[in-house]
């Protein structure tokens, strides 16, 4: 019997929360991951790809069991069509997560050491955004047992909203370094700008699904 098949003797909540944790541990491999580009160390970024790729497909599987178990519940404080809205957006999270180190993977691309600071920065900024997407939906855990009201629906509603306002701010330091980049246009070559353009997509989109799952989970607060 699988994890999440041991655990939904009581709730989908614990489940969905083990699959936003199975996630949010691909999420954490960008950091690796740019440090190992900052540090043009190729074989790193391999090998932090072949991590990347195998925690997504657990994410994966996580996500298959949860929705073959989910028809056999009699109750669900919540719609399942939400539910399965939200384990989608979370699987397009671990998805940019790895169309990112796929990028890294593909070329061995520089990056300019006036924008190395810029890459990094932007990198935690994605990392606050998944890790409050996190206590979100470890929050949620304690909903079930409050019918989706009360102290613990409002904790979480605050945590989705300051979600909001860090993924703002992710995209206002994608701008910025985009700016910066062609400023820089002089010493790159177009194919190094273009692939500084994917980078700075796939990290925006990990910002922006993750967002986006917080917004369906308001959603389920709200109708619950």
């Amino acid at each position: 019997m699988g994890l999440i098949q041991e655990m939904f003797g009581q709730s989908p909540f614990g489940p969905l929360f083990e699959h936003t944790k199975k996630v949010h541990e691909c999420v954490k491999q960008i950091r690796p991951l740019m440090e190992a580009l900052v540090n043009e160390d190729f074989d790193e970024i391999h090998r932090l790809q072949d991590t990347v790729s195998k925690l997504e497909y657990e994410a994966d599987e996580f996500k298959h069991e949860i929705r073959e178990q989910l028809p056999r519940r009699y109750f669900l404080p919540v719609d399942r069509a939400e539910l399965d809205r939200f384990l989608k957006s979370q699987d397009r999270i671990a998805d940019a997560v790895e169309d990112f180190a796929v990028i890294l993977l593909i070329r061995e691309t520089r990056i300019h050491p006036d924008l190395r600071e810029d890459f990094s920065t932007f990198v935690d900024q994605v990392l606050r955004v998944s890790t409050t997407l996190m206590k979100a939906a470890e929050e949620m855990l304690n909903l079930a047992e409050s019918a989706f009201g009360g102290a613990q629906a409002e904790s979480v509603l605050s945590l989705v909203s300051g979600l909001g306002e860090e993924e703002w701010k992710a995209d206002r330091m994608q701008r910025e370094i985009s700016k910066k980049m062609y400023k820089l246009e002089k010493d790159l070559d177009p194919m190094t700008l273009l692939f500084y353009e994917k980078i700075l997509r796939s990290l925006s989109g990990v910002a922006n699904h993750a967002e986006n799952t917080g917004d369906i989970l308001r959603t389920m607060i709200v109708k619950g």
